[in-house]
Order: structure tokens, then C-alpha cells, then sequence
């Protein structure tokens, strides 16, 4: 099954470290969800996804082998509980796709460090987001971080 990244994953070099033995095999959207943030990390709200009518997420899609799951899986706390996996489907050019998504185990809310959503809206950008998504993420408020 592919993997569908919404976050700093969506950096093709960045998931070139990560999972090395998985390709890229194209971006998309997924509709009916929305990124937001949630729990607290070491410099404030985690990304997440949530269902949400009417919106959508701009995602890159990876073919991740079992050996690259099993590390994604640590890199992103799944092994831990701290995220899970959801199935989803992916609206691409080629038609439809079903994909996992990490989704936080915890609540929606708090803020996100300037650090995160500037991390996230770089990887955006180096997979290909449109202009408008990228600057929907750019001005989201965020505190300075720790």
C-alpha cells in the first residue's frame, strides 16, 4: 500500500534518507480532511490530520517497503502510540489511490512553532504544492517555539 505524506515527509529528500528503498510515485490530495495540530511536542502542537468536509490536503505518495515502514514507523512515534494509521483515499491525476496516513493519537489544539509550520511548508514546497496552499500554511499562527 502507498503512504501518503502531509508533513515534513513531503520533503522527496528528506523521505530519500528515511526510506530509502521507497519511491515517489506522485502527489495528490485528500480530500474530506484537513492538516491542523494537536498533543505538544518538544516545541509545541504535533501536525495531524482530521476529517473535515469541504477541505483538503496536499500529499505526496511513496511505494514504502516493510523494511522502510518498520523505520518510518519509529521516525514518526507510531511504535510508540503517539501516532496510528489511517487508510485514506488520495485523489491523484491517475485516478484514485488508497493510501495510510500517521494520525496524531490525541487531542486537536494548540499552537505550532514557527520551526514546525516553517518545516512543513518548506517540504510542501519541494514536492510541488501549489502557491495557495503554500501560503494557507506560511500564515497560520504559531508561537516562537521554545
Amino acid at each position: 500500500m502507498l503512504y501518503a505524506a502531509y508533513g515534513s515527509n513531503l520533503d522527496p529528500h528528506q523521505m530519500a534518507l528515511r526510506c530509502p528503498h521507497s519511491p515517489l510515485r506522485g502527489t495528490g490530495w485528500l480530500p474530506g480532511w484537513r492538516i491542523t495540530f494537536g498533543g505538544e511536542g518538544w516545541d509545541g502542537a504535533l501536525p495531524t490530520l482530521v476529517e473535515e468536509p469541504g477541505q483538503q490536503v496536499f500529499v505526496a505518495l511513496y511505494d514504502v517497503t516493510s523494511t522502510d515502514e518498520t523505520a518510518l514507523d519509529q521516525w514518526e512515534s507510531a511504535t510508540t502510540g503517539l501516532y496510528r494509521k489511517v487508510r485514506v483515499r488520495v485523489a491523484t491525476l491517475d485516478g484514485e489511490q488508497t493510501a495510510w496516513v500517521y494520525v496524531l493519537n490525541d487531542f486537536e489544539g494548540g499552537m505550532p512553532s514557527a520551526l514546525t509550520l516553517g518545516v512543513l511548508a518548506d517540504a510542501a514546497e519541494a514536492a510541488g504544492a501549489p502557491d495557495d496552499y503554500l501560503a494557507e500554511l506560511r500564515s497560520r499562527p504559531c508561537s516562537s517555539g521554545w
